[in-house]
């Protein structure tokens, strides 16, 4: 049985109950310059993706300057296609994948040669990896063009080779995340879109749409438990806990465009099964990255233009203005990174990602 616990970049302190005057003065002008000696000495670094003015696409680390209100590139590279989803190792590399359909996989710790694996013919990356808490494996999702169906791939963590896979039992596989009580089990998003390799990333028969989260033992495979929500044209992609909770980010795929526009973008995971909550205002049905925080979850809304912040149970705790955001990092001290896009204009905490546009993902070391 399953016991249930199962751009413009900014920081932003995180309150137990956020009210709209705080949130106004969290966007409003000149906090950064009384807020940067609080944080300054503990700036973290951030492995993170992104795209520079001249296309090109780079993996690497990002610190802030809070002198300048700026981020610093600290060390980059070059990546032959766009990346997705990071994680940082123990030693201080970094793990990057390429973005769905992905062919590309890589290891890197700056100051050495990186190591690179490519997918053969018949499997495609699914722009998610995860670290062994005790470093010694990488996971991958992975789809086999073949039969369309979705797999977890344990992968060495050094060579990056293939060990053994198990079947997600859906398709269209994205975030995977371990259960932190049960290092044993593993909880996987099952997007439930089908994909072909002829035709790339366009979606097909979103009629036929089959999302779920399933949990593995990772000692033998097996599925735990698996997951839908009544509404089947919700695609399940992103996970988080936090405490007890599982939050899960969705991505609306209904024909209707008002339907779409106001669907949740947060669902739960309770002993009853997958909850959707609502938020007080439209999010444009697509949730991108989504934050465990002390107070419950953030949900980067890219295509709302701002962040969702949650209770543990699911209620609305705030909204906090930033175009474009997605890339969401909670830390050690209580601190939210949230990455968007540059605009002109005023913002609290804001520093500028100069030439640069942030990918959906971002991950602080450690």
């Amino acid at each position: 049985r399953l016991r249930w616990r199962c751009g413009w970049a900014f920081r932003m302190p995180m309150a137990t109950e956020l009210t709209r005057r705080q949130l106004a003065g969290w966007v409003g002008a000149g906090l950064l310059a009384a807020a940067a000696p609080a944080w300054a000495g503990s700036a973290p670094r951030l492995a993170a993706s992104w795209r520079r003015p001249d296309h090109q696409h780079q993996v690497g680390w990002l610190r802030p300057d809070p002198s300048r209100g700026q981020w610093q590139v600290e060390v980059a590279l070059d990546v032959p296609t766009r990346a997705h989803g990071v994680w940082t190792g123990l030693s201080g590399e970094l793990y990057a994948a390429a973005r769905r359909p992905g062919d590309w996989l890589l290891r890197w710790q700056p100051g050495r040669e990186p190591l690179w694996v490519w997918m053969p013919p018949e499997r495609t990356l699914n722009g998610h990896v995860l670290l062994h808490p005790e470093g010694r494996v990488l996971l991958t999702t992975e789809t086999d063009l073949d039969t369309g169906e979705g797999w977890v791939t344990v992968r060495e963590a050094i060579t990056l080779l293939p060990l053994k896979s198990w079947p997600t039992h859906g398709r269209d596989p994205h975030q995977l995340i371990w259960d932190p009580l049960h290092p044993d089990r593993l909880f996987v998003a099952n997007g439930g879109i089908e994909t072909r390799p002829e035709t790339g990333r366009q979606k097909l028969a979103l009629d036929a749409m089959d999302a779920s989260l399933v949990c593995l033992d990772t000692r033998r495979g097996e599925v735990l438990g698996q997951w839908r929500l009544d509404d089947a044209r919700l695609s399940l992609r992103h996970l988080a806990w936090s405490g007890d909770r599982l939050g899960v980010a969705l991505q609306a795929e209904h024909d209707d465009e008002a339907q779409r526009h106001a669907a949740p973008v947060l669902a739960l995971l309770e002993p009853k099964g997958l909850r959707t909550v609502a938020f007080d205002r439209p999010l444009a049905g697509y949730g991108g990255d989504i934050a465990g925080t002390t107070e419950g979850f953030a949900v980067g809304c890219p295509r709302a233009g701002g962040v969702a912040l949650h209770h543990r149970d699911g209620r609305p705790r705030g909204w906090v203005p930033l175009p474009e955001a997605c890339a969401l990092a909670a830390d050690a001290q209580g601190r939210l990174w949230m990455g968007g896009h540059p605009v002109a204009g005023k913002g609290a905490e804001r520093l500028a990602l100069p030439g640069l546009r942030l990918d959906n993902h971002w991950r602080l070391a450690g």
